[in-house]
């Protein structure tokens, strides 16, 4: 069943709006300033009596160079000692995390995302994973899911041997297309070689896992060179792939305002794009995860959707959601039980924070009941395409359809469009509405209509 996937184009062009990711129930959005420190110490006092295992993401924002469709929180330099004082202040943001916390909560999941990781030294990057080895509790029998993602232009066999040497098992690799028209329209040269070399060293090196990184809708991308460079990428067989809708978003961000907007491909054309890829990953055994997501049948997250044991969280589709997620690092953001918060995402404030002994939070959110309700509901849909009213039900105590009777209506449309089956007992998310699934979330999300919709990228 989760192989069914139809595309249906009239259905796409009438679905396809902006919306959220769902990384998160309520986005990142709701986040705001009355939220602050004292609540992410209130919570990690409350995880560390529960005893709740961990999940810790360590964000590095320092690039070499800039690729103009970026929207991550990032800083471009060429000075590479910007790094240290910069790795100062986030070994004193371990400190006074992890002092709040319990040795017997381990570390099942980690994380280094950015920017470019790898941006560090071969010293700097031991010195931080000692630190972090120090103060939590990491697994030592290479059990834990503990990934690095990793610019190809960046790194070589040594810099893979060291990672491997400090315990991580997965790896992400940012490819984005092949065609060399495209990269120097976006200011990124990347050779195949590059990549295969790396997978080549991680196949070696047994790491556990290889993604890769995919955008359509690029400058100067067709449906016929895309094509080609998903034929390259499939013969170098990663264990997950990562195929993103590229958000044309400058009035957002400024590195966008470097592309030629008359370059982009036309939106008939993103959609070939997309279709040709579903199925040639298809016709290779690959699997639609869901929201961009594609992997091999052993892989652990076809396998966990397959078991219904599925989540999602800020660092995308997960295994190790029941993990309490702690955020590391500039503009990083923690999920601590029901709070949810966020450091500040400029450099400078951050580091000023630590200095002061004080941690960087600078907007959060406490769940309520109602969020909790409706961020199960969403994450059951986005992560599994199904839901039983009763789980709900039992859960919270709820009467289903009493409650989200005011989401009836629209329920009913989807149903009567073909995205859904409803009935009195469950909602199904078809084939043809599977690549839609953020327009089904979407009826659940009791904030959307507060922003504008040029805030989100478009459903596909």
């Amino acid at each position: 069943m989760l192989d069914d996937l139809r595309w249906d184009t009239d259905l796409i062009r009438r679905y396809d709006l902006s919306g959220p990711r769902y990384t998160s129930y309520p986005t990142a959005l709701q986040l705001h300033s009355e939220v602050g420190s004292f609540d992410l110490l209130h919570a990690l006092r409350e995880s560390r009596r529960a005893v709740r295992p961990l999940s810790l993401y360590v964000h590095m924002p320092f690039c070499a160079n800039i690729c103009y469709y970026c929207a991550c929180n990032k800083i471009i330099t060429k000075d590479r000692a910007r790094a240290q004082p910069y790795l100062q202040r986030l070994e004193q943001e371990i400190q006074l995390i992890a002092c709040h916390l319990d040795s017997r909560q381990t570390v099942e999941q980690l994380h280094f995302g950015g920017g470019t990781p790898t941006f560090l030294s071969h010293v700097e990057l031991r010195q931080l994973m000692a630190t972090l080895r120090q103060h939590f509790t990491l697994l030592d029998d290479d059990s834990g899911d503990y990934g690095i993602e990793i610019d190809p232009r960046e790194a070589d066999w040594s810099t893979m041997g060291l990672l491997r040497e400090l315990g991580f098992n997965r790896v992400s690799l940012g490819v984005q297309d092949l065609d060399p028209a495209v990269q120097r329209a976006v200011n990124r040269l990347q050779s195949l070689e590059q990549t295969r070399t790396l997978i080549e060293a991680a196949r070696t090196l047994q790491f556990r896992s290889v993604n890769l990184d995919l955008i359509y809708g690029l400058p100067k991308q067709t449906p016929e060179g895309f094509a080609r460079t998903v034929d390259e990428v499939i013969q170098l067989q990663p264990d997950r792939l990562s195929v993103f809708n590229y958000a044309h978003l400058p009035e957002r961000f400024m590195p966008q305002r470097r592309i030629d907007s008359n370059e982009l491909p036309a939106p008939a054309a993103k959609l070939e794009m997309l279709h040709n890829t579903i199925e040639q990953l298809t016709a290779a055994g690959y699997r639609y995860i869901g929201m961009d997501h594609f992997a091999l049948p052993d892989d652990e997250l076809a396998i966990a959707q397959e078991e219904g044991t599925l989540q999602r969280n800020f660092q995308g589709y997960t295994t190790h959601g029941h993990c309490d997620l702690i955020g590391l690092g500039v503009s990083a953001i923690s999920q601590i039980g029901d709070l949810y918060s966020q450091n500040s995402s400029d450099l400078a404030i951050y580091q000023q924070s630590l200095s002061s002994a004080q941690l960087a939070t600078q907007r959060g959110l406490v769940c309520n009941r109602d969020d909790r309700i409706r961020r199960a509901v969403i994450q059951q849909l986005i992560c599994h395409f199904e839901l039983d009213f009763e789980q709900i039900e039992s859960t919270f105590g709820i009467d289903f359809r009493g409650y989200f009777v005011a989401e009836w209506p629209a329920l009913q449309r989807l149903q009567r469009d073909g995205l859904i089956s409803l009935d009195a007992q469950r909602i199904e998310v078809q084939p043809a509405g599977r690549l839609l699934v953020r327009s089904v979330c979407m009826v659940f999300d009791a904030y959307l209509a507060q922003h504008s919709q040029q805030r989100f990228s478009r459903v596909i």
